[in-house]
This record gives structure tokens, sequence and C-alpha cells, in this order.
């Protein structure tokens, strides 16, 4: 495949000073306020007691693309649902703050909900770079399910977010993460000197022990800042949200791990569903339990069309002239020293962060999954 990109046309891409990309500009303006069509998930049983309708403004981290479709999508079946007791208002990324200010703007009820990606939130809970997968951590989503539903997760999330006045509903996959590259990378040694576009907290902290320089953005700023040069290289979700982002137009390569690993920093990117307390407590018991089912079930469907659009998204870069590039089984073993030792450093900032990891680690220890062994973690402690 040559290595020379050819620009394809998308009506789906983000933002650019190009003032003829006017699709890729539409695609990150705000979804507007929603209405009821076809359902999607869980039906409620009930009807609505006052006649009144509860809207909620709720906005989401994705920028454009199948993310936002799906998410759009969803927000209009709540009102038909619900018999019109309760109507999801959704907005795309940026629409009312920046993406990195949705937490307070739930906490300060500038909104009444948000569906982030959960890892944004590191630097002010440090409990939260587990809530999401993070550099050789757990894989798959039926283990992120496992640990959330099974294993206690979940109440530990609603205790954390409890205590900034928010109410964690749920988590909600997504997708493994990808690396965009304006220059080939084949090894871990070719993160060196890169500068780079990462999530902030623990991935970010693994690649800078490799060599990178990174730095933070939202989705909606990746686009431009890889068609300036600010950056050079970029994680961002999946094939299918980065295709209608553009990626192929400004970057030559995509970087995996190794075949059956698509990801091996953020294997399972997740995002959730929290809302302000004051507005959740409004609720009646049984509309609460209403909406914590279909959040459950938003995220199955939200995860299965998303494999099925990146599946035909991995065709479009082929034709796109994007070359894939894979890293080895031993760039696994060098990120996985330099991944360890952070574990442990994130967990111990809290003992809410050293009480979720050490469920993952005992998950990870035990037979079930195998990906940890104890001479890995040999030296290393847990202030639990």
């Amino acid at each position: 495949m040559s290595e020379r990109k050819k620009t394809n046309p998308t009506d789906a891409a983000a933002p650019t000073d190009n003032p003829g990309n006017t699709g890729r500009r539409k695609l990150l303006k705000a979804g507007a306020a929603l209405g009821a069509t076809a359902a999607l998930g869980f039906p409620y049983i009930g009807n609505a007691q006052t006649g009144k309708t509860t809207t909620w403004k709720i906005q989401t981290s994705w920028p454009g693309g199948i993310g936002l479709k799906i998410f759009e999508d969803w927000c209009k079946t709540i009102v038909e649902k619900t018999g019109g007791e309760l109507a999801f208002q959704g907005f795309g990324a940026k629409a009312i703050v920046g993406d990195f200010q949705l937490f307070d703007a739930v906490k300060n009820g500038v909104l009444d909900a948000m569906n982030p990606f959960t890892l944004y939130w590191a630097g002010r809970m440090p409990a939260s770079v587990f809530l999401s997968s993070y550099p050789l951590g757990l894989r798959k989503p039926s283990e992120w399910d496992t640990f959330f539903y099974s294993l206690g997760g979940l109440e530990i999330a609603r205790e954390l977010f409890a205590e900034q006045g928010m109410y964690y509903v749920g988590p909600i996959q997504h997708d493994a993460n990808i690396i965009h590259s304006k220059v080939p990378i084949r090894s871990i040694d070719d993160f060196r000197g890169r500068k780079m576009r990462v999530p902030g907290g623990m991935v970010a902290e693994v690649f800078q022990a490799a060599g990178a320089r990174t730095t933070l953005l939202p989705g909606s700023e990746i686009f431009p800042a890889l068609e300036k040069g600010t950056i050079d290289v970029a994680d961002y979700t999946g094939p299918a949200v980065n295709y209608a982002l553009g990626f192929h137009e400004v970057t030559d390569f995509i970087v995996t791990g190794p075949p059956g690993f698509l990801s091996i920093y953020q294997p399972v990117d997740l995002m959730d569903l929290t809302v302000g307390m004051r507005q959740w407590n409004a609720l009646s018991d049984e509309m609460k339990q209403f909406v914590e089912m279909e959040v459950h079930a938003y995220s199955d469907i939200h995860h299965a069309k998303i494999q099925k659009a990146d599946m035909e998204a991995w065709v479009k870069f082929q034709e796109a002239g994007t070359i894939v590039t894979r890293l080895g089984a031993e760039d696994v073993v060098e990120f996985t020293k330099l991944a360890v030792p952070r574990w442990y450093a994130w967990a111990n900032k809290s003992k809410a962060a050293a009480r979720i990891f050490q469920i993952q680690l005992d998950y990870m220890l035990s037979p079930q999954t195998g990906y940890v062994t104890p001479d890995m973690i040999k030296g290393q402690s847990l202030n639990v």
C-alpha cells in the first residue's frame, strides 16, 4: 500500500481553518432538542403520573460521527419510553460547555447530566483512572462489566460521585482507542520525541516514560492540531469515529497493538452517564430504576453499533491509503514495565483509588484472566 495519503471526501469530520470543510463543522454542532421516535432498548412499564414532562439537558463528549449519532438517537427514545414523564435533550461536545468543564457544569446545575469519557476526571478524582481502562489493565468489555456489576465497582463509583453532588448511573461501553500518526511507529522506541495527544492521567505518564511529549486536548481539537503540526501523534477513540472526524486527511498511519490486542494503553475506553443529585432525587423510585436499566441496555447497544461501524471504517482507511502498523509482543513487555509502577502510584493517591485497584488487581492475578503474575508486581505496595 502506498504511504502517500489520498484525501477522501467525508461529510463527517472535525473542524479546520479551511472554510470549505462545512461538513466537518456541521458534525461538530450540538444536537438540537430531541423528540420522540422509535424505541431503542428497554421499554418503560408505567404511566406518567403528573402529566408534566421533566426534561434533562445532557451533553456528550462525542463531537461527531457514529458516536454522536447513536447518542442522539438514544436521547430521542426516552420521552416515548417513559410515557412523557422524562425526556433527554441531547447536546454534542462543546455545545454548552467545554468538554473538560462537564463535571462542574453538572455539579453546579448548568447541565442536568453528562455523557463523558470517565477518564477525563483523573486530575480531580484519582480513583476515576480505575473507572475506565488503563495501560495493560483489564482488557475486555466483559471484564469491565464484571467489575462494575459483580465485584462492587458500581457501588464505589456512586459513592465517589455522590461526594461531588452527582449520581453515577452507570458505565457505557465504547471501544478500544487507537493512535493516528504522521510518521510510522513500529516499536515503543518510535514514540520518543513525538508530540502526542493523550487523555491525561496514567496514560499520559506511561507515554511520557516512553519518551513522548504529551498534551491533553478534547476530541474536537485533535484534527486542527494535527493539521497545523502542533502534534504529530494522536490517541483518540476507534476507527469509525476517527474516520468521521477526518483523521485520515492529516495522518498517514494508524498504530495498534499486536493481533488480538488492538490497544495496549486503553483497550476499553469507558464513558458513563452521570446526573446531578438534585435532578436524580426528584425522580420517582420507579423512574430511577428505569434510568439505571436503560443506561445498562444503552451501553450494550452503543458498543455493538460502534463495532459494526468500526469494521466498515477500516475499509475506508485502507481505501484512503492509511497504513496500519503494529507494535510487537516485546513492546507489550516493555510497556508493562512502565505501567506497573504507575498502577500503584495512582492507586496510592487516594483510599478510594486503592480500594478499586485492589479489586481489579485480584481479578488480574486470578487464573480467570492471568494478566498479572506475582513477579510482575514484586516490590510494589498498596495503601489500602
